[in-house]
C-alpha cells in the first residue's frame, strides 16, 4: 500500500455525532486518529477529505488546514492529497436530499484557491461530482488531480473490461442530443465525459494530463516526497514523466483526435525539459516503438 486515504467526512465533533450515531464510524477521535495509524505501520503517504455540506465549509476548511499542519510538524509529511467532495444527491439518503451547509459555487471555488496557498505541496483532487464547467475553473485555481470516466453504481468496474469508456461516450452523446436516461449509483454525476475526452479538454485548455506514479515505484514518499515537493523541485521530475505517461496513453487508449493534439504537446513540451533530454528522448522513442516497462 503507497497511499491510504481516508476522508473523516466533517471534523465538527457534534455534526459527526448526527451523521454517524452509532457504529464503528461513530468513534469520532479513532477516526481523527487514523492518519497517525498509518503512518506508525508504515504508510507515509496520507490523503484528508472533507464531505462539505455537512458543517460550515470555513469550519471544515481551516480544520483540514489543521490536520495536515499537525501531520506535517509530527511526521515531516503532511498530506499527499487533499479531497473536497461536495454532497450530491444520492437515492435514500436524506442528508444528500436536503444539505445542511450547501456550498455555493463561488464559495467553493474561493476555498479550493485557500488551500492551494495554505499547502502548496499538496495534490488537491476534484471529482465527476462536480461539472466540466468547474473542472475548467478550478484547474486554474489550484487543482492538481481529478477523476475521469468515474462510476459510482455497484459492479459498473469490470476487470479487463473496456466497453465502459464506450459506454459512457455513447451515453454523453445522448445527453448532447437530450436523449438520455438517469443513471442511478451511489450518487450522482455531474461529469460523466469519457477519459479520452477529459485528456483532449485538458490538452486544450493549455494543460499536460499525466498518469505518472514513479515516486510509488521509486519510492519517493514521504518525508523524502515532501522534502523535494516543498523545495519546488518536484517539477523535475514530474514534468518529463508526465509526458512519458501521457504518450504511453497517446499510443495505447487515445481517440485519433486526442493522439493528433497529443503529439504536438509531448513535442512542444519536451523542449521546455531543463538539462539535457537525451534519455528523455531515448524514452520517448521506445514508448513510440511500443516498448514498454
Amino acid at each position: 500500500v503507497r497511499t491510504y486515504t481516508l476522508f473523516q467526512e466533517t471534523y465538527h465533533p457534534e455534526a459527526f455525532k448526527k451523521f454517524h450515531p452509532s457504529g464503528p464510524m461513530s468513534d469520532y477521535e479513532h477516526r481523527l486518529q487514523t492518519m497517525h495509524r498509518a503512518h506508525i505501520a508504515g504508510m507515509d503517504d496520507v490523503g484528508i477529505g472533507a464531505l462539505l455540506g455537512l458543517h460550515d465549509y470555513r469550519f471544515e476548511c481551516l480544520a483540514m488546514l489543521q490536520h495536515a499542519q499537525h501531520l506535517d510538524r509530527t511526521y515531516q509529511a503532511g498530506p499527499l492529497t487533499i479531497s473536497i467532495p461536495r454532497i450530491r444527491r444520492a437515492d435514500e439518503a436524506p442528508a444528500a436530499l436536503s444539505v445542511s451547509y450547501p456550498v455555493a459555487d463561488e464559495d467553493f471555488a474561493k476555498l479550493v484557491a485557500v488551500l492551494r496557498c495554505a499547502v502548496p505541496y499538496t495534490g488537491m483532487i476534484l471529482s465527476t461530482r462536480e461539472s466540466p464547467e468547474m473542472h475548467s475553473r478550478l484547474l486554474n485555481l489550484g487543482i492538481s488531480q481529478m477523476s475521469a470516466g468515474s462510476r459510482t453504481d455497484v459492479g459498473s468496474y469490470t476487470k479487463g473490461d473496456i466497453s465502459h469508456e464506450t459506454e459512457l461516450a455513447a451515453q454523453h452523446a445522448n445527453e448532447n442530443t437530450g436523449d438520455h436516461e438517469e443513471r442511478k449509483g451511489q450518487f450522482s454525476l455531474l461529469d460523466d465525459r469519457p477519459v479520452d475526452e477529459v485528456v483532449y479538454s485538458l490538452m486544450e485548455s493549455g494543460f499536460v494530463p499525466s498518469f505518472c506514479t514513479a515516486c510509488y515505484r521509486k519510492k519517493r514518499t514521504g518525508a523524502g516526497f515532501m522534502a523535494i515537493a516543498k523545495e519546488g523541485n518536484i517539477r523535475n521530475f514530474c514534468h518529463p514523466n508526465s509526458l512519458l505517461t501521457l504518450q504511453e496513453y497517446l499510443e495505447d487508449y487515445s481517440s485519433p483526435e486526442t493522439k493528433k493534439m497529443g503529439h504536438l504537446v509531448v513535442d512542444q513540451e519536451k523542449a521546455t525539459i531543463g538539462g539535457s533530454t537525451k534519455a528523455f528522448e531515448k524514452k520517448l522513442l521506445r514508448i513510440r516503438e511500443g516498448k514498454r516497462d
